[in-house]
């Protein structure tokens, strides 16, 4: 089992150089890979409420928001050489499909294929309307939105005609490092996105469990996989846990996870190194 973090990057307090500092560090150490959320504004009032936290209230302080995490992304990737980075997620939902399938085959292109891709459908119905885009089809935009990144990436010549896309004899050039494409980490707990994960995903990304809430998470997941002709061997489990202590994290090895990214908050992006070194022997117990 792989062993990375996920980063609770919030401006002002995470500076470019202490998100420098923390890429550095953890490439240094060896750990597997660095994963960043994205949220392109924010709201105090919202219909439906973060599924994260029990007020449904994002964790994140009044004057503090989430940089753009294509920019960090290839910020930090200059400053390393192994370390891979992922999105936790992209909402790919109320984004263009093709200026993001643009952004993410120019990060996979220059980073030597060092790119994960997490795909979500968003939760905050003011943001993706906000964005430009409708609510209530957001699954089956979000769907189509991967069809069309995917052929842009793999296909010399594009004519896609979709509900919600069309593009005729389009070519996308720089095609990715990774082959086929820039992998999709599918987000979400419902059976559409597990379906989703079946269909489309190169590996599934679960948040904020522990390994009693992810057993029956990784059944369902296997249904549905089992329904796509696919099975666990076709796919990476990516967790971001509830809790990292050891006991937690060999019940997600035994679990199947493949790869683990417990978090780095804000208030320890000014002085990460003790949690990297907890990191780094984690990665040492289960190398």
């Amino acid at each position: 089992m792989k062993i990375g973090a996920v980063a609770s990057f919030m401006t002002p307090l995470a500076t470019g150089e202490a998100m420098l500092g923390v890429a550095r560090a953890m490439d240094e150490a060896g750990l597997d890979s660095l994963w960043l959320g994205e949220h392109v504004m924010l709201f105090d009032e919202m219909e439906f409420g973060y599924p994260g936290s029990p007020d449904g209230k994002l964790p994140i302080p009044d004057g503090f928001g989430i940089p753009d995490q294509g920019t960090v992304i290839a910020w930090m990737a200059s400053a390393t050489k192994t370390l891979r980075f992922g999105t936790s997620i992209s909402l790919i939902s109320q984004r263009n499909p093709i200026y993001t399938a643009k952004e993410f085959a120019t990060l996979d292109w220059l980073t030597g294929g060092r790119i994960d891709l997490g795909v979500g459908v968003g939760w905050c119905k003011e943001e993706v309307e906000a964005s430009g885009y409708t609510w209530n089809d957001r699954g089956a935009r979000t769907d189509e939105a991967l069809e069309l990144m995917t052929r842009l990436w793999s296909e010399p010549v594009v004519h896609f005609d979709g509900a919600h896309f069309q593009v005729r004899g389009a070519k996308m050039h720089p095609q990715p490092s990774q082959q086929p494409h820039v992998p999709f980490i599918i987000g979400g707990y419902s059976d559409a996105a597990l379906r989703r994960t079946a269909k489309y995903g190169n590996g599934w990304l679960g948040f904020g469990l522990n390994p009693e809430m992810t057993a029956p998470m990784l059944a369902r997941l296997d249904a549905k996989l089992a329904e796509a002709g696919r099975s666990r061997k076709d796919i990476e489990i990516v967790m971001m846990p509830m809790a990292d202590d050891e006991k937690s994290c060999e019940r997600f090895a035994e679990l199947g996870v493949d790869r683990l990214v417990p978090m780095i908050g804000t208030e320890q992006v000014a002085a990460p190194d003790e949690r990297i070194r907890q990191l780094e022997r984690l990665a040492a117990r289960f190398a």
